[in-house]
């Protein structure tokens, strides 16, 4: 479903809203925000995210799985490691937004 089939004020269905509020919960969250900003850049290993992100590994772990059920990141082994993805740009476009939004509401 796209922008302009909303703006005849037409509601999309009951399925498609509560899907909508599931990704929106599974990114309610400043830890998978921060995850979500980070595999903007590209694919991470949960060890690249604990350093970079500075929060322990099982909490890192925990996070990603929600995010994985929700279909916003994806996982692909390589090696030993799993390599963590975004599923698509428009989820780094909701989070950015949201970002740039909260800091424009503290300015």
């Amino acid at each position: 479903m796209n922008v302009e089939a909303t703006a005849d004020r037409t509601l999309p269905d009951r399925a498609t809203l509560e899907s909508a509020g599931d990704l929106l919960r599974a990114l309610a969250a400043p830890v998978r925000i921060a995850i979500v900003l980070q595999l903007r850049e590209g694919p991470q290993c949960v060890h690249e995210l604990v350093g970079k992100l500075e929060v322990a590994q099982p909490l890192i772990s925990q996070h990603l799985r929600v995010l994985k059920s929700a279909g916003v990141v994806t996982g692909t082994r390589s090696g030993r490691e799993v390599m963590y993805s975004l599923v698509d740009d428009h989820l780094a476009h909701i989070v950015t937004d949201a970002v740039v939004h909260a800091t424009e509401g503290h300015s």
